[in-house]
């Protein structure tokens, strides 16, 4: 029998897609040998794409920086092209990543991207020709190798799992501004090596008991701003419902509730800083957290995790000329601001309507203590009308500077600064410069240890202009760069994650000086009876304030802080604002 060239060309490219295709099975991972009920060890998922990699030309799997946990973190690529350059995939192609495992307990997205990007490799799935997918793996490393079958009490499934806690016990959803972990560190050195377009991160929910299988968390569309934050609300966010609802797979935004039956309304979850979404939003990059939910079975959990990552590459495909776009254009938009948020509230002006797949929820005397408890029906499902609050708006704002300069002996801030890219110069010389100058007012601490700190909140400072003396290796940076969100959320005082908040400079909100009453007795009647100014405000607080009047220390504490006495350190904020775009030029 004769066979033409054109046919056995035809037969041969036949048998390579054909062989590729069965590779499919050559990759099961533990999730569906399982039958659906186990995730991989970290061990296996790190097997797994090893083998992948060395399988598929379009798989890279890279070793990046280290863990709290001793072992390092890594980063999968899958781009049909197979060029890992990130400098040049940036420019032409979109790319997503995808972070997995931050709470290992909630494992949902470890075994579906092991999946995805398998399918990808094989083509069970289509190829994308023009966006390129990036994973961690598994991000808390740490809390992985912590493996039990307890701590997810109100969990279905799978048998075993990770910690939420990492090898120091940190949250690491809550360490991406403070960065005390070296999980932190290097999400950063990866974040701005792979500059991604879009961002998933994969979660499980907690909360209530409704139909869904699948919540979605995106990134607050006000505080993203501009068109960037349109184009999220308006286009992405409900495109990804409607793809997702046309492959019968129903979602709803993430029921941000606790022991209250979400049908009497919720509003949207502020992503802070501290989140992973508030943190890549910064540089403005789309963020999504799936929150799938807690009582669904494991099984279908992971599926409907697969499902949504698919659709957001077909949104990518289709949309990634526009996002970049977008994004570039919002690299510049500071150029146009006067004022940045630093406190955020709902706005009760407006509000969307979902229609909402619950459980009829119902209130019981507890058998265990006695006292009312919240029991939802699965036998009474019902679609309601629920109202999301999900528009924001600035509550509180502060000028923009055209730098800050930040003394020397802040390393924990240069350091962080640093490790985002943020351009920063030193002085040359010493130099007296007039600045905006802050002394802390007011703020509150929280009573308990929250993530190894102290957090203060409702801060409130007090800022006049001064002329201050910086020495030489003081850090100027400039506000005009890529990274001013992260600038000015970190520098500021008042907002929720500045470093202020998060306790870096403590050491100003403790006098170190002090007084001996005695003494200070006769130095205290020498400032009265040479300042009549002063003792007319000291007579009147005495006989305006009881309290005061009746307390002798007070009054003598009071007349040593009017007095030159008082140390100039105590709730002086040792960051200051520059305006003056000469003193940002200079070389």
């Amino acid at each position: 029998m004769r066979i033409t060239f054109t046919v056995l060309i035809a037969l041969l490219l036949l048998g390579c897609e054909t062989k590729k295709e069965d590779k499919i099975g050559s990759f099961p991972t533990q999730f569906e040998n399982s039958g659906g009920t186990e995730t991989a060890t970290y061990d296996q998922v790190i097997d797994f794409y090893i083998h992948l990699a060395k399988e598929f030309p379009e798989i890279n799997f890279q070793t990046i920086g280290e863990t709290d946990s001793g072992y390092p973190l890594h980063i999968v690529t899958f781009n049909p092209d197979g060029d890992f350059n990130f400098k040049k995939l940036g420019v032409a192609k979109t790319i997503i990543l995808i972070n997995n495992g931050i709470h290992p307990g909630e494992s949902d997205g470890i075994d579906a991207t092991m999946m995805l990007i398998r399918d990808l490799a094989t083509g069970k799935l289509d190829t994308p020709k023009n966006t390129v997918l990036v994973s961690i793996p598994i991000y808390n490393i740490g809390g992985a190798l912590n493996r039990n079958s307890g701590t997810r009490a109100n969990q279905n499934g799978p048998i075993s799992y990770g910690f939420r806690g990492n090898a120091k016990n940190y949250d690491l959803n809550r360490d991406f501004i403070k960065a005390d972990s070296k999980n932190a560190r290097t999400f950063a050195e990866i974040f701005h090596l792979v500059n991604p377009d879009i961002f998933i991160d994969n979660h499980v929910s907690n909360g209530a008991d409704y139909q869904y299988t699948l919540t979605h968390l995106f990134t607050q569309h006000n505080k993203l701003g501009g068109d960037l934050g349109t184009y999220l609300h308006d286009e992405m966010m409900p495109d990804l419902v409607n793809s997702l609802a046309e492959n019968k797979w129903d979602i709803t935004p993430y029921v941000n509730v606790f022991n209250t039956p979400p049908e009497h309304g919720f509003s949207q979850f502020m992503d802070y800083p501290r989140y992973s979404t508030g943190y890549t939003t910064l540089w403005n990059t789309l963020g999504l957290m799936v929150e799938t939910h807690m009582l669904k079975p494991y099984e279908q959990r992971v599926n409907a995790t697969y499902e949504l990552m698919k659709q957001m590459i077909g949104i990518a495909e289709s949309d990634g000329e526009k996002i970049k776009a977008l994004r570039k254009a919002a690299l510049t938009n500071h150029a146009e601001w006067t004022h940045y948020p630093t406190q955020w509230a709902i706005d009760t002006t407006r509000q969307s309507m979902l229609d909402f797949k619950g459980y009829e929820a119902d209130t019981l005397i507890s058998e265990v203590t006695g006292f009312p408890r919240l029991k939802y029906d699965h036998d009474k499902p019902f679609v309601k009308k629920v109202a999301y609050r999900n528009y924001m708006v600035a509550s509180d704002s502060v000028r923009i500077p055209k730098a800050y300069i930040v003394k020397k002996e802040y390393r924990e801030v240069i350091e962080r600064m640093t490790l985002n890219k943020i351009y920063l110069e030193t002085l040359k010389i010493d130099t007296l410069l007039e600045v905006g100058s802050y002394n802390i007012a007011s703020y509150r601490t929280v009573p308990n240890a929250y993530e190894g700190h102290y957090p203060h909140f409702q801060t409130k400072v007090a800022e006049s202009a001064q002329k201050v003396r910086f020495a030489e290796g003081d850090y100027l940076i400039p506000t005009d760069q890529a990274g001013i969100r992260y600038i000015l959320e970190t520098l500021e005082p008042a907002t929720n994650d500045s470093f202020f908040n998060w306790n870096f400079f403590d050491a100003i909100l403790q006098r170190k000086e002090g007084f001996s009453p005695y003494v200070f007795e006769d130095e205290a009647l020498k400032i009265l009876n040479e300042n009549s100014i002063l003792k007319d405000s000291f007579m009147m607080k005495k006989s305006r304030d009881p309290i005061f009047a009746n307390d002798w220390y007070a009054q003598l504490d009071w007349l040593y802080t009017q007095s030159d006495h008082y140390e100039k350190a105590y709730l002086q904020y040792p960051v200051y604002r520059v305006f003056s775009a000469d003193m940002v030029d200079k070389d």
